[in-house]
């Protein structure tokens, strides 16, 4: 997902993601609709690692829950990739790429600081505008109507939390609940 960071990284992913596939009946190795997989997967572990570092650096209520919700959602559309995954036989990579590590470990640098809480919003809005291209890219041309359809599962997830992070400020979430 820091950062569906589902942009992971961004230009890669998008270089990924551009390339033409003929159609498959799932997402075949080496194709971007498997690199789209993979690629999400990694943004996934990135946002879940960035959110739990948000519950315990944040310094704002707001962040801490919305650390909170990233973790809960990355985890939850991360459980349907690692179906898709599995159903195709595609290896998923264990860990975040080193761009979305280093985004984390510029953010964790702040912590205990005054300057944590904006830091870690800026980065997440930059994380989730990429992930929201890439997002958008494979709805748009994705090959595999499974992975299309679970990048059009994790749109609106990812659209929350963009909203959720703008402008460096955060903006509290509607509950789950209603």
């Amino acid at each position: 997902m820091a950062g569906i960071r589902w942009a992971a990284p961004a230009a890669a992913a998008a270089a990924v993601l551009g390339l033409a596939v003929p159609a498959a009946a799932a997402p075949s190795p080496g194709s971007p609709d498997a690199a789209f997989v993979q690629a999400a997967h990694q943004a996934n572990l990135a946002e879940i690692a960035a959110g739990q570092d948000a519950q315990r650096n944040g310094g704002d209520t707001c962040v801490k829950d919305a650390g909170a919700k990233l973790v809960r959602d990355h985890t939850e559309l991360d459980a349907e990739l690692t179906d898709l995954a599995q159903e195709a036989r595609l290896q998923l990579p264990d860990a975040p790429t080193s761009e979305q590590k280093a985004a984390l470990d510029k953010v964790k640098a702040q912590a205990g600081t005054s300057g944590y809480d904006k830091a870690w919003l800026t980065a997440q809005e930059k994380a989730h505008t990429a992930t929201l291209a890439a997002i958008d890219k494979q709805i748009a041309e994705g090959k595999d109507a499974d992975t299309v359809d679970a990048a059009k599962d994790a749109r609106p997830v990812v659209a929350a939390h963009l909203e959720m992070v703008r402008g460096g400020t955060c903006h509290a979430m509607p509950s789950d609940d209603g």
